[in-house]
C-alpha cells in the first residue's frame, strides 16, 4: 500500500507502526502539517494515516492549518473513501470532520490506564484479539463529546467515553496509543505542552513516572500495537 500520513510533531510519528509498515513493504509518504506543507491528491494513496499533537481541535486561530486538514479528512473518508486510521489527535479529527464535536476533558486522562471493549468493539475485525480490558498509553486533554452520525464506539474508559471508533467499514480511530517505543516518553515529553500535562499529573518528576510505568507494559503495547496494525490492514483489504 501506499500511504499519506499527517503528522503534526516532528518527534510524534507512527512509533513502532512504522517498523511494521516497513517490514510489510508498505511505502508511506509523510506530510508536516503543522509546517504548511502542501496536502497531496488523496487519490494517489491507498490510505490516510493522521497522527497525534499538542494542539487542540477547535485552535484554528493558533493553527489555521487545522481548517484546511479537518476539510482534507472529509473528502478522504466521506467523499474518497479512502481508508484511515487516526491516532490521538487523528482520532479527534476524524471526529468533527465528519460532524462529530470535541471538547475539553473533564477529567485529563495521564498515564498508562484501562481501556475497556464496547460489547460492539469485541466483535470488530480492528481490535480482535485484544483483551477486553488492557493497559494503553494516554495523554490527553481533549475528547470526542459527540460521535458523527453512523459512528461507533469500539472501547471506552472511566474518564473518556469514545476511546475507539470506526465510521463505515473503511475509518478508524483511537484515543490511546499502543505504538509506544523505549523513547516516546523521552521524546514526547520534550514537547512543552505535554511536558505540563505529566507534571500536572505526576509533579516534577513525570516523565520518569510515565517511563517506568510504560516500560513496565511494553511487552504488551508490542503485542497488542501488532494485532491492531494486522487487524487494520484486514480492514482496509476489505473495502477494495
Amino acid at each position: 500500500m501506499k500511504i499519506l500520513v499527517l503528522q503534526h510533531e516532528a518527534i510524534e510519528h507512527a512509533g513502532s507502526f512504522r517498523q511494521l509498515l516497513a517490514e510489510d513493504g508498505h511505502e508511506t509518504y509523510t506530510v508536516h502539517v503543522n509546517r504548511n506543507e502542501e496536502l497531496p491528491n488523496i487519490e494517489l494513496f491507498d490510505a490516510l494515516w493522521v497522527l497525534g499533537g499538542p494542539m487542540d481541535v477547535w485552535q484554528e486561530e493558533e493553527y489555521p492549518w487545522l481548517v484546511a486538514e479537518k476539510a482534507y479528512i472529509r473528502h478522504a473518508v466521506e467523499g474518497v473513501g479512502i481508508p484511515y486510521f487516526g491516532l490521538c489527535l487523528g482520532h479527534q479529527l476524524l471526529a468533527v470532520a465528519l460532524g462529530g464535536e470535541v471538547g475539553p476533558s473533564q477529567t485529563p486522562e495521564i498515564g498508562v490506564l484501562d481501556v475497556q471493549l464496547t460489547e460492539v468493539g469485541a466483535t470488530t475485525i480492528l481490535l480482535d484479539d485484544i483483551p477486553d480490558v488492557f493497559p494503553a498509553l494516554q495523554w490527553h486533554s481533549a475528547e470526542i463529546k459527540r460521535m458523527p452520525a453512523d459512528a461507533t464506539c469500539l472501547a471506552t474508559s472511566a474518564d473518556c467515553a469514545v476511546q475507539a471508533m470506526s465510521w463505515g467499514p473503511r475509518a478508524h480511530s483511537l484515543q490511546f496509543h499502543l505504538e509506544v517505543e523505549p523513547d516516546t516518553v523521552k521524546n514526547w515529553s520534550s514537547i512543552p505542552a505535554y511536558e505540563s500535562a505529566l507534571n500536572a499529573a505526576f509533579g516534577a518528576d513525570g516523565a520518569s513516572v510515565m517511563n517506568e510505568a510504560c516500560g513496565s507494559h511494553m511487552r504488551a503495547f508490542q503485542t497488542m500495537s501488532e494485532r491492531v496494525y494486522i487487524n487494520w490492514m484486514q480492514t482496509s483489504a476489505r473495502t477494495f
